[in-house]
Order: C-alpha cells, then sequence, then structure tokens
C-alpha cells in the first residue's frame, strides 16, 4: 500500500494547523523531532496527531482529552483544528473542559450548546442523545 503524497500530508498539516510551524523547522518536513517527538511542545505534537488522523480519514474519530495539556493559546489553535477535522465526521469526544466541548453537533454543524446534563436529556431524532 502506497502513503500519502507529500500534497496529501501539506493538506493535512494546513487542516490541523501545522503547517505553518512545520515549514519554520530547521528542515521543515523532514526534520527530526526525536523520539516521541520529544523536541516538539505539546501543542505541535496534538496538532501532528490531528494531521495523522486527517489522512487516514477516519468513520468515527475517538478524542480523549485532546487538549488537557495545553497551555491557552495552543489549546485554541488545537480546538480550531478539530472543529474542522470534526465537520463530517462522526466524533466522540471525552474532556473535562467543560467550557471546551459542550456541544452536540450534527453533520459538522454545532446544533446545541449546554451543560452535559442538559445536553444528555436533549432527544434529537434516533440520536438518543
Amino acid at each position: 500500500m502506497e502513503g500519502p503524497t507529500e500534497g496529501e500530508i501539506e493538506d493535512a498539516a494546513r487542516t490541523a494547523n501545522a503547517h505553518d510551524f512545520i515549514r519554520g523547522l530547521n528542515d521543515g518536513y523532514d526534520t527530526s523531532c526525536g523520539e516521541r517527538g520529544v523536541l516538539l511542545s505539546g501543542g505541535q505534537k496534538q496538532r501532528i496527531a490531528i494531521a495523522r488522523a486527517v489522512l487516514k480519514n477516519p468513520a468515527i474519530l475517538l478524542l480523549d482529552e485532546a487538549t488537557s495539556a495545553l497551555d491557552s493559546q495552543s489549546e485554541k489553535v488545537v480546538q480550531a483544528a478539530l472543529e474542522r477535522v470534526m465537520a463530517g465526521t462522526t466524533s466522540v469526544v471525552a474532556e473535562h473542559h467543560s467550557q471546551l466541548w459542550p456541544h452536540l453537533m450534527e453533520k459538522g454543524v454545532v446544533v446545541e450548546k449546554g451543560t452535559h446534563y442538559s445536553l444528555v436529556s436533549l432527544q434529537r431524532g434516533n440520536m438518543g442523545v
């Protein structure tokens, strides 16, 4: 099986808000980031993980504490990337930051906002939420 093309990799990085910082690295996309990415910040690691998910084009995207270890600026950048990636994808998000994910989305559009309990109590068609 062939891997993704350079163009597909760059498109995925753009979607994940990673392209600009990758291009700024010493060797761009060919930069060694150390074992397990030790030379990258938490936000950079998260954006690369999101880009990898974009390349896989999953039917279901599972996110567990995707922004919990990030500073507020990185958190905003990563959340913006995640919102783009989640559009059109069934996403399950486990997050303890109640301000970040109190949304009910349908087909990539936020249709309801509220607390966990108010969203769980909604009856929306066959979703059983």
